[in-house]
């Protein structure tokens, strides 16, 4: 049984959250996608495709390769081109404590956003006991100092310790070469194997950034996309550098570097005065997207990091449509895809999907929403 539900607002010295809407659904294990699809005998884009139009409430049941199907001449397909790091880490505590340290946001001055997580066999669970001054040893001499709380009011509720952290980083070389050296993909429970970096890049990614794959994009080849831009389909990239997405009920989304080209904001302008449907690749895209597009549906360039969270409250204004994965119970994501459909169609569409037995994550199935 599947309802939509409104999440508490948070009240005394946590941010307060407007009520959100959500999905409340039992997620089976077994449609929990543990591996990558080549490594189940796919290529990228035999992956299932389950296409809503939040108009009409139709929907469709097909393989992602036969997404050109669902698509028009004139239609514009923003991309996030941003790289995977290998952005998780062990770490050692003065006491010996073995952690693993993920690297979620870049900041200014010279700050990250981290997160620790004990490790647990192919598991991992996030580790509450942080303080603040905390030194951790990382490999090769590489440290990494605990500054704060990211969201100092969260240290304050009993009920939800710190999770993420302001801390900077000493290491012995160029962040890309250590993270290449030392590092590996962010992985969670779902996925008990070690895959290589390689795993979890899309074909356009172009610079590296994100701490965890921006995996709507995943199952796109090259000549899939040749394929579409010779029907008339096009393209328009952007940036956002993904942080970590294990967000819990009572967290916001954190801040994330986007960068918005000129020519981007040309072409998303040019498409919505023209009529032609944008189409966001990710919510990642549409995050970036919303964040320079002003009250008129006005998209402008623009770079740095931002801390927009989309609700149904305020809506979306840059993109027509939206090719994502499928989303957890109550996912923050769920608020910014109920900002583009209601939520009683994406109750229908969440149905669908496990009846039909498609698969969530990183390495799972798609879902287009069109109107």
């Amino acid at each position: 049984m599947m309802t939509a539900l409104s999440n508490p607002t948070m009240t005394g010295k946590t941010a307060v959250l407007p009520n959100l809407p959500a999905l409340d659904f039992e997620l089976p294990p077994a449609l929990e996608a543990s591996e990558p699809p080549e490594a189940r005998g796919l290529a990228r884009d035999d992956v299932r495709l389950m296409v809503s139009h939040y108009r009409d409430d139709r929907v469709e049941h097909t393989q992602f390769r036969q997404i050109g199907d669902h698509l028009q001449a004139g239609d514009l397909l923003v991309l996030n081109t941003s790289r995977t790091l290998n952005a998780a880490l062990p770490a050692t505590l003065p006491d010996g404590t073995e952690l693993r340290l993920h690297l979620s946001t870049q900041l200014p001055a010279g700050l990250w956003s981290v997160e620790l997580r004990r490790p647990s066999g192919p598991a991992t669970k996030p580790y509450r006991d942080g303080q603040t001054g905390m030194q951790l040893t990382l490999p090769a001499g590489g440290t990494a100092k605990l500054l704060t709380p990211h969201n100092p009011a969260l240290r304050y509720c009993a009920n939800q310790p710190v999770r993420l952290w302001l801390a900077t980083l000493h290491l012995p070389l160029p962040l890309t070469s250590y993270l290449a050296t030392h590092g590996s993909p962010i992985r969670y429970s779902y996925v008990p194997e070690s895959w290589p970096l390689d795993y979890y890049q899309t074909v356009f990614a172009s610079e590296p950034g994100s701490a965890e794959m921006p995996s709507a994009g995943r199952a796109f080849t090259s000549e899939l996309i040749t394929q579409l831009v010779t029907r008339g389909v096009q393209f328009a990239p952007l940036l956002l550098h993904t942080g970590v997405a294990s967000l819990e009920d009572h967290e916001a989304p954190y801040e994330e570097y986007y960068r918005v080209s000129a020519e981007t904001a040309v072409q998303v302008n040019q498409a919505r005065r023209q009529g032609r449907r944008v189409i966001a690749v990710g919510t990642t895209v549409i995050r970036a997207l919303e964040t320079v597009t002003d009250d008129s549906g006005m998209t402008h360039a623009g770079a740095g990091w931002t801390d927009l969270f989309i609700t149904p409250q305020r809506g979306i204004r840059a993109v027509d449509g939206l090719l994502t994965g499928l989303h957890e119970p109550r996912a923050t994501h769920l608020a910014m895809l109920a900002a583009l459909a209601d939520s009683c169609h994406l109750s229908l569409a969440y149905e669908q999907a496990l009846q039909h037995h498609y698969l969530w994550h990183e390495f799972g199935d798609l879902h287009l929403l069109l109107p």
